[in-house]
C-alpha cells in the first residue's frame, strides 16, 4: 500500500528548495526569481494534472485519452519550436507529426505486444506511457534540432562544398544529422550504461514506493528505457524528414528558418 504524504509534510519537503536558492543568492547567480517561479509553476501544474488524471481515469474513454495526448503533443511541439527558436510556420507541423506518430506507434506496441492489454487505451496505462514518451522525445528533439540547424547555418560552406562535389542532398546533410544524433543521444546511452549502478531511475523508485516487487519494478524500468529511446529516435527521424523540404529552397539553400533572423 502506498504511503501518502500529508499537506504539512509537503510543505516541510518544499523547504528544501531553500538550499539552492540560498546558494544562488549568496554567489549572485541570477536564478533566484526564475527558480521560485519554476517551483510554483511546477507545483500548480502537477496538482492540476493530478485533478485532470482523476477524471480521465474515471471516464476512461479512448477518444478522451487520445484528445489528451493531442493536447500534450501540441504543448510539446510549441515548447520545442520555442526553445530552438525555429519558425513555427515551418516546423510546428513536422514536430507535431513526429511526436504524435512515434508516441502512438511505440506506445501501442508496448501496450499491446508487451503488456498484452485487452484495452490498450485504458487511461491507467495509456496516459502515463504517452506522457513518459512525450517528455523524452521533447528533450531529444530540442537538443538535436538545435545542433542540426545551428551546424547547417554555421558550416553552410561545407554543405555547399559537398553539393558542389557531386554529393546528393542526403549525402550533404548526413554529417550534420550524424552530429545532431550523437549530441542528442550520447547522454541517453551514457545514462543507460550506468542505470542501476550509479542511479536508480525515477520510474523504478516510484513503483517501489508504490508497493511493487523489485523484480516487477525492474522489468518495467527496462522497458521504459527501451521504448523512450526508440520513440525519441523515431520521432527525430520523422521530424527531420518532414522538415527537410521546408528547410531548403528549390536550389538546395537553407532558408531563413530562425525567428531571430525573421525579426532582424
Amino acid at each position: 500500500m502506498t504511503m501518502d504524504i500529508s499537506w504539512f509534510s509537503m510543505a516541510v519537503g518544499l523547504l528544501l528548495i531553500g538550499i539552492p536558492l540560498y546558494i544562488f543568492w549568496r554567489f549572485g547567480v541570477k536564478l533566484v526569481n526564475s527558480t521560485v517561479v519554476a517551483t510554483v509553476r511546477m507545483v500548480v501544474q502537477l496538482f492540476l494534472i493530478g485533478l485532470y488524471l482523476k477524471y480521465l481515469f474515471i471516464w476512461n474513454s479512448a477518444w478522451i485519452n487520445l484528445l489528451w495526448v493531442a493536447v500534450m503533443v501540441g504543448v510539446a511541439s510549441f515548447t520545442a519550436t520555442n526553445r530552438t527558436h525555429l519558425k513555427k510556420s515551418l516546423f510546428l507541423m513536422p514536430v507535431s507529426v513526429g511526436f504524435f506518430a512515434s508516441a502512438l506507434v511505440v506506445g501501442m506496441y508496448f501496450l499491446v505486444f508487451v503488456l498484452r492489454l485487452g484495452h490498450p487505451f485504458d487511461a491507467r496505462y495509456f496516459i502515463p506511457i504517452m506522457g513518459i514518451l512525450m517528455g523524452n522525445m521533447l528533450s531529444v528533439a530540442v537538443i538535436a534540432l538545435n545542433s542540426y540547424y545551428d551546424g547547417l547555418q554555421r558550416e553552410h560552406q561545407l554543405y555547399q562544398y559537398l553539393l558542389g562535389n557531386g554529393a546528393s542532398h542526403l549525402e550533404a546533410i548526413t554529417p550534420f544529422v550524424r552530429k545532431a544524433v550523437e549530441k542528442a543521444f550520447a547522454p541517453c546511452v551514457a545514462n543507460m550504461a550506468v542505470m542501476g549502478l550509479v542511479s536508480l531511475p525515477g520510474t523504478m523508485i516510484g513503483q517501489l514506493l508504490g508497493g511493487s516487487l523489485p523484480g516487477v519494478a525492474i522489468k518495467y524500468q527496462i522497458m521504459i528505457i527501451i521504448i523512450t529511446f526508440a520513440a525519441s529516435m523515431l520521432s527525430l527521424g520523422i521530424t527531420l524528414y518532414l522538415a527537410d523540404r521546408r528547410s531548403f529552397n528549390k536550389y538546395g539553400n537553407l532558408r531563413n528558418i530562425f525567428i531571430a533572423k525573421e525579426k532582424a
